[in-house]
């Protein structure tokens, strides 16, 4: 009798590759996935595995480029946010045809939020596509789903990691992936610049960022020691609020795991890849593994 897993994916752009990478590893060790929980990227993944079209999914993905990626995202002049996202969806649908939540093979629930209301949505039924695009809507990235008088964007805004939703088996663990994990301590070599920003220039972005997120994630008294110092003059709007919504996001899932402990919880490093590194995916898939097996071994007895 296989071993049983209620999965639950958390958000995090192009890092949610990672999802992959651990769902491969429960089969391989001989688990049966039984339900799956997702938020923005984290619904993605879950969605296609639960409808069963994931390999082709992974296929797809695995073969895509820098300029491939880029050439989805269909810009609009909104004042609501900057990508329609109908392009990126209409390639999932074309993976696997219409699907309804309902009928899917696998239980599935993806999670949004409604901006109108500030409540969680859980999509349980229905268009999956649907709920999908109004699980990723990064606010102020990608426009808002409107639809029955509701607004829909990122289920990451109130809920990043949905552990909470999970009604415990008796004959199941819960595993949950996080992608906002501790950073790594450098950026990873893997990374490939932008071909009009120099190296150095990207390097010392990604050490500003790190400052700050070790910043806000200190206590008062601590913050209160560097305040004299002044933030460094490369410091940019955009490179701030990143910054503090990943706190936001890390102590939204720390209380939640806090609440809701899962018997597994594999971290996916925040610094791993950006939002929109989608052309990384074979190594982002590795990465799901990796961390998989180190969040094993953490549980082994010592």
């Amino acid at each position: 009798m296989k071993k049983k897993v209620q999965l639950v994916l958390g958000s995090g752009g192009a890092r949610g590759i990672a999802h992959i990478g651990v769902i491969d590893r429960l089969i391989e060790d001989g688990y049966e996935i039984v339900e799956v929980y997702g938020c923005s990227m984290g619904s993605v993944i879950g969605g296609m595995y639960c409808a069963g079209f994931l390999p082709q999914y992974r296929d797809w993905l695995v073969k895509q480029t820098k300029s491939d990626i880029y050439r989805l995202f269909d810009i609009t002049l909104s004042m609501q946010g900057l990508v329609k996202g109908e392009r990126i969806f209409s390639v999932l649908e074309q993976i696997t045809g219409k699907q309804q939540i309902e009928t899917l093979p696998i239980p599935f629930m993806a999670v949004a939020t409604d901006m109108l209301s500030r409540k969680e949505v859980h999509f349980s039924s229905g268009d999956l596509y649907k709920a999908l695009r109004a699980s990723t809507g990064i606010p102020g990235v990608f426009r808002p789903v409107a639809e029955n008088n509701n607004l829909f964007v990122d289920g990451g805004v109130l809920n990043p990691l949905p552990v909470n939703l999970v009604k415990r088996r008796d004959d199941a663990i819960i595993v949950a992936v996080d992608l906002n994990g501790p950073p790594l301590t450098k950026a990873p070599a893997a990374i490939v610049p932008e071909t009009n920003v120099p190296a150095e220039i990207e390097k010392e972005s990604w050490e500003i960022v790190s400052k700050l997120r070790r910043y806000l994630s200190m206590t008062p008294k601590e913050q209160a020691k560097v305040d004299k110092e002044p933030l460094p003059p490369s410091f940019t709007m955009f490179e701030i609020l990143d910054a503090s919504y990943d706190a936001t996001l890390d102590r939204l899932v720390e209380v939640m795991l806090q609440f809701y402990p899962a018997d597994i919880v594999v971290k996916i490093p925040r610094s791993a890849a950006a939002v929109f590194e989608f052309y990384r995916a074979a190594e982002l898939i590795d990465l799901g593994k990796s961390q998989y097996d180190t969040a094993l071994k953490e549980l082994a007895p010592q």
